[in-house]
């Protein structure tokens, strides 16, 4: 199933533009409830000094990856940080947390990408973490979150990966899932992409089920940049 980016829902104001692409607050689709345990992809801007208030979570495991611009975090555990372009920052939300997201520039919007993912285990003690989104080499996967933290990912509480990929314009690759019941979702973060008689473009979205993997061309001029999760269903 595609999603093309401007068939997400949309939420505008004075310093907020985000595009859902899952039912999402006062947006509802219910075909559009989640894939798996990943319950939320938000495509949020927020202009200069704009932001969210502190607001609580409990037993949601919150990504945030910035891919413009600059956020800054601060929340009940006492962690405080703004991250930038690059970046990505991980809160297990667990017996309950309480915190904040605001762009601190003046001037300068802030684009990044907000993911909800369900944790295994309920009423745990909260924790957080942050590396970086993209790694140095092209035409490679990389792996940011995964159950058991290996190749440098981050752990999360749920037997859910998430990759990264730059591919280079002209480039093909190829991903394989080595499990049963699983699922993929792909979301394209720029650029042209394309899989099997598929064409994605940057905003869009595709999920499979029981496949055994993907396989990407990128045919424009241009990189491709997207983000891969493998999912149990």
């Amino acid at each position: 199933m595609i999603t093309r980016s401007v068939q997400r829902m949309r939420t505008q104001l004075d310093w907020l533009d985000s595009r859902h692409s899952f039912s999402f607050a006062g947006h509802y689709d219910p075909d559009r409830m989640g894939f798996g345990p990943l319950r939320v992809v938000n495509d949020d801007r927020v202009g200069p000094r704009g932001g969210f208030p502190p607001h609580p979570h409990k037993d949601m495991e919150i990504i945030s990856l910035v891919l413009e611009g600059r956020l800054e975090h601060k929340d009940s555990l006492g962690n405080g940080r703004v991250i930038g372009a690059g970046e990505i920052q991980y809160m297990s939300a667990g017996s309950g947390v309480v915190h904040s997201e605001f762009n601190p520039s003046e001037t300068e919007a802030v684009h990044f990408l907000q993911i909800w993912i369900e944790p295994w285990e309920q009423g745990v003690v909260p924790r957080y973490a942050e590396q970086a989104i993209l790694g140095t080499s092209s035409n490679v996967w990389k792996l940011l979150l995964s159950p058991d933290g290996r190749e440098g990912s981050m752990a999360i509480r749920q037997d859910a990966e998430l990759r990264s990929l730059r591919l280079e314009s002209g480039a093909s690759i190829e991903y394989h899932s080595t499990r049963t019941g699983r699922g993929l979702w792909l979301f394209v973060l720029s650029g042209d992409v394309q899989v099997a008689d598929m064409t994605l473009h940057s905003g869009d979205s595709l999920a499979v089920q029981d496949t055994g993997g993907l396989a990407l061309d990128a045919r424009g001029a241009l990189p491709v940049e997207v983000l891969l999760f493998d999912l149990p269903l």
